[in-house]
């Protein structure tokens, strides 16, 4: 330690600080440690052994503002809003000479669940030429089941994780009488308009979006594993499930239900991204057909061009194909500006990307450390970690140029130290390789510092795989997928699902419910302009 102060710089000063913290933290650790020896040999009780939170994402929590306290909880206001369907005056046994003093109200709610059969008698009349006409159905009902029904069993199956023998079960003790395989049609036959929808969903938040955050978790369909796709942020939710968890797979999620492929610039640059060869980049970009509608004819495309013979690394089929979704990508409209924040898995490592800063610090915490040494040095990391977290949280709500160099050259002082654990200055190594993806945020601010939103909306999926299995069939696996991502988006815009289906099944005296992607489209336009 140098003797003149005065004489060192700004920089070495606040080196020197860091320096004299960490000395003076670890003569306080072994101050205590000395005295909790000290008391064992005594025979007293040393400081409790108090463990870290299980789930360092609770740290995140921790670290956010708690919203003020609403009003106490009253339910005189929330009877008035209700609605009263019935009333009924309850008389008292009194004395004679008794006053009356009008009601005191007392509110109850109640269910009614019952079979209500209803017969059409659809008058029939034939024509002067012969022909016969008949009454057309009232608008909703669709077979021998009526559109309340066909509700009640969507919400049952979708939004309550039913299990279809259980649903069966329950309809047949309130007496309606229906098979098991009527109630599979109702899941999943005839709801081309959700699946459009759905898909419409997906189109206009990739369109509008400012950053979107995907997750990915086990699936079953047919009988094999797959993988089931999370795309979504605050403002909607999209599953889908496929064969594979690759990053041609999650381009190909990100058309939106388009099938064509197209090479431009963007296709270009993400080729050029990938380290494919010049010539190979050349013989795309330079032919005349530069659109393909289909699979089948992108891959004639590339075997007339002879890249399908090529073995060479990186494999020219792969990245090309990758060029030519991510070309079509941008096509459509989709992703120009948005960020797309992902847990570090290699398949959503496509367009401006972002890491999550919880999973990243989850790689600390999981360390195993086998000496007291190795623990200091991890404990003492992810304090360093958690304090840098809170001020980009803090940062995300007054950005500014200064800070941002502030954050920018301390990131470099907590991932640049050597610690002695070989384990742990190996992890602060490949962190520090993320710099750029985990620092987005400074350039970015708008976009969140993890993926809870992405892991709280594909637990839905998880449980509805616990409980249900898997698919059979291609309409369940689609139809599944899309319900469940109805539900979340409407949840998000602040409808109920109940509601919602009673608008597109078309029931009498409900209260409607907009188009779901213009209603996505409005959000990510407002937030954008905000």
């Amino acid at each position: 330690m140098p003797r003149d102060v005065d004489s060192l710089s700004s920089f070495e000063l606040k080196m020197l600080v860091i320096q004299l913290l960490g000395e003076v933290s670890t003569l306080k650790q072994t101050v205590a440690e000395l005295r909790d020896e000290n008391a064992r040999l005594k025979g007293q009780k040393g400081r409790p052994d108090i463990k870290p939170p299980s789930k360092p994402s609770g740290m995140d929590k921790a670290s956010q503002p708690k919203p003020p306290q609403g009003p106490g909880r009253s339910g005189g206001t929330k009877t008035a809003k209700r609605v009263i369907h019935e009333e009924k005056i309850i008389q008292a046994i009194v004395p004679p000479g008794s006053r009356f003093k009008g009601y005191e109200s007392f509110v109850v709610q109640d269910l009614v669940l019952r079979p209500h059969v209803i017969r059409f008698r659809r008058e029939r009349w034939v024509m002067p030429d012969g022909r016969t006409i008949i009454a057309p159905l009232p608008s909703g009902v669709t077979g021998h089941f009526g559109a309340e029904l066909r509700r009640f069993v969507l919400v049952q199956h979708h939004q309550g994780q039913v299990t279809v023998p259980r649903l069966v079960a329950q309809l047949r003790a309130v007496g309606i009488d229906i098979s098991k395989r009527q109630v599979m049609r109702m899941l999943i036959c005839g709801h081309d308009e959700f699946l459009a929808e759905a898909r419409d969903v997906l189109r206009a938040g990739l369109a509008t979006a400012a950053w979107i955050s995907v997750d990915d978790t086990g699936a079953r369909h047919k009988g094999r594993n797959g993988t089931c796709t999370q795309i979504g942020n605050d403002h909607f939710t999209w599953f889908g499930t496929t064969g594979s968890k690759s990053r041609l797979n999650f381009l190909e999620l990100l058309r939106a239900g388009y099938s064509d492929y197209v090479i431009n610039d963007e296709a270009v640059a993400y080729m050029r991204g990938r380290a494919l060869s010049g010539p190979v980049i050349a013989r795309l970009a330079d032919h005349a057909c530069r659109h393909f509608d289909t699979a089948e004819a992108w891959i004639r495309h590339l075997e007339n061009l002879g890249l399908t013979d090529l073995k060479v690394t990186p494999d020219p089929v792969c990245i090309a194909t990758e060029g030519a979704l991510w070309g079509s990508v941008m096509a459509h409209g989709f992703l120009r500006h948005s960020v797309i924040v992902s847990d570090d898995a290699g398949q959503f490592d496509v367009g401006f990307h972002a890491l999550c800063w919880i999973h990243a610090e989850r790689l600390v915490h999981k360390l195993e450390a086998f000496t007291e040494h190795n623990r200091m040095a991890q404990k003492k990391l992810r304090g360093l970690i958690w304090r840098f977290y809170r001020d980009l949280v803090a940062y995300r709500t007054t950005p500014s140029p200064r800070r941002r160099t502030q954050l920018r050259r301390r990131f470099d002082r907590i991932f640049t130290r050597t610690t002695g654990f070989v384990s742990l200055d190996r992890l602060l190594k490949r962190l520090r390789a993320n710099k750029a993806e985990l620092l987005v945020v400074l350039e970015r601010p708008e976009i969140p510092l993890h993926t809870n939103g992405s892991e709280n909306d594909i637990r839905c999926h998880v449980t509805k795989r616990k409980i249900s299995g898997g698919t059979r069939s291609d309409p369940g696996r689609d139809c599944r997928d899309a319900f469940l991502g109805l539900a979340k988006t409407c949840a998000k815009l602040g409808f109920s699902f109940w509601d919602y289906l009673g608008t597109r099944l078309n029931i009498q005296n409900q209260r409607p419910i907009p188009s779901l992607p213009e209603l996505v489209r409005q959000k990510g336009l407002a937030f954008n302009s905000s």
